[in-house]
């Protein structure tokens, strides 16, 4: 059982079992309520909260029976701000977008344009929306993440214990993610593995920009082509690995970029693309997630289909 004592007003945790697991960032915007995800991580970048004594990267992962040390913390009225609510048209794309639930697990068809998580430059994003709209969730937490460009499959935990077990399920490659993209140009190669390790570039901030370096953490995408036309080939694609922004820098790196991206992309090649097909987004979609269910043991096999907007692209683009 978690126990908080109090001394000289700073405050230390002891992490429970049902927290283990968690991101520190994340243990702290929970514990912490209403203090904005920017001075969260401000904090830790001063070393104001420590983990068994030592600092700890936002990224680092609790322990149970690990001890938090929580500063003292003024919330200054300006940011008491009311809690942005999800629309009523993202609420009925969240409820409707249900693809697969059980007590353990949900897997949810995410919008394009919406975030997973809110932000700095985000009033709302999906996890933030669904707690809202789904006061019988007393617990659900994303399991892996897609960007906010990308449609599909996007798969949730409803109990921490679950969490765990598909966080290392994800880390031992037992979770298949595939995707449908639409790549600029043709590419010859009916089947191909691209294995170019992808760097995270220092300073970035909230634009999260990557690039293919021998420095980078290995990736590899194994890419099929399912169809080609005067305006790209479509794809079938599968992770081996899940680094950030992978299949859109590795796209770019091996010369056909994803159309409709406007970060790693074409500028002249997604303005014909929106002028002659009606492209509006990054044409990437998570359309399957395979795995055991990591309680019963049965296999899942979960599909998102293509939105009608992804579909009138492709019959325009075969016209």
């Amino acid at each position: 059982m978690s126990t908080t004592s109090t001394h000289s007003s700073v405050k230390y945790h002891q992490v429970s079992d049902d927290e283990a697991g968690q991101r520190i960032d994340n243990f702290l915007l929970r514990l912490l309520k209403g203090l904005p995800r920017s001075r969260v991580y401000r904090l830790l970048r001063r070393g104001e909260v420590r983990v068994d004594g030592g600092r700890a990267k936002p990224t680092r992962r609790l322990q149970a029976g690990e001890v938090v040390r929580l500063p003292p913390v003024v919330i200054a009225d300006s940011e008491h701000k009311p809690r942005p609510e999800p629309s009523s048209g993202l609420e009925r794309a969240l409820r409707d977008g249900v693809l697969y639930e059980d007590e353990r697990l949900l897997v949810i068809d995410k919008p394009s344009g919406l975030a997973v998580h809110g932000g700095s430059t985000v009033k709302i994003g999906l996890i933030e929306a669904l707690r809202q709209i789904r006061s019988d969730l007393h617990f659900v937490e994303l399991v892996h993440r897609l960007d906010q460009e990308t449609s599909g499959c996007l798969l949730l935990a409803k109990r921490r214990s679950t969490l765990r077990r598909l966080h290392e399920m994800l880390r031992n490659g037992d979770i298949e993610k595939r995707y449908t993209a639409l790549l600029v140009g043709e590419v010859k190669q009916p089947e191909q593995v691209i294995d170019a390790p992808i760097e995270k570039l220092a300073g970035a901030g909230h634009e999260r920009l990557v690039r293919v370096s021998q420095r980078g953490r290995s990736a590899q995408t194994l890419v099929k082509v399912i169809s080609q036309s005067p305006y790209g080939t479509l794809v079938d694609i599968k992770l081996t690995t899940g680094r950030t922004h992978q299949i859109r820098v590795h796209a770019r790196h091996i010369g056909h970029p994803v159309a409709g991206d406007d970060r790693y992309g074409e500028r002249q090649s997604n303005s014909r693309l929106r002028t002659e097909l009606g492209l509006r987004r990054l044409f990437l979609h998570a359309n399957e997630l395979a795995f055991r269910h990591p309680e019963q043991g049965n296999r899942l096999h979960v599909q998102a289909p293509l939105s009608a907007e992804l579909n009138k692209v492709l019959t325009n683009a075969m016209k």
